[in-house]
């Protein structure tokens, strides 16, 4: 595992991608997120196969210390089109520090709606 790399190189990656798809394609990113939309149905729609899991907003359960009733992206599995969150993942401090960043920034964003 590159440290190093996950939490500079990849980080900041994942937080240009939109900006990256636009530039690269010319177009909207809309067709990604179009893309990542359909990838979640079929995952829901076929489920998953043996130990493999995949990420999908669900809502919390309290697991990994996600505020209960939260919706959150969690590792699940799938069968039968029911999720199940997978249990038991270690997660190191830095990890644990960008889960509860965005717990924080998605209860501030639904605590913002509830009072519109």
């Amino acid at each position: 595992k590159d440290d190093s790399y996950l939490k500079n190189e990849f980080l900041s990656t994942v937080q240009k991608r939109g900006a990256a798809v636009i530039s690269a394609r010319k177009m909207s990113s809309a067709m990604s997120a179009a893309k990542a939309t359909a990838d979640h149905m079929r995952d829901w729609w076929c489920g998953t196969q043996g130990d493999n899991w995949v990420s999908m907003g669900v809502v919390s359960d309290g697991s990994y210390g996600i505020e209960k009733g939260l919706m959150y992206s969690f590792p699940v599995r799938i069968s039968g089109g029911k999720w199940t969150i997978v249990q038991g993942l270690d997660i190191d401090d830095f990890e644990r520090g960008m889960m509860d960043a965005t717990a924080k920034e998605l209860c501030e964003e639904r605590d913002m709606s509830e009072q519109e």
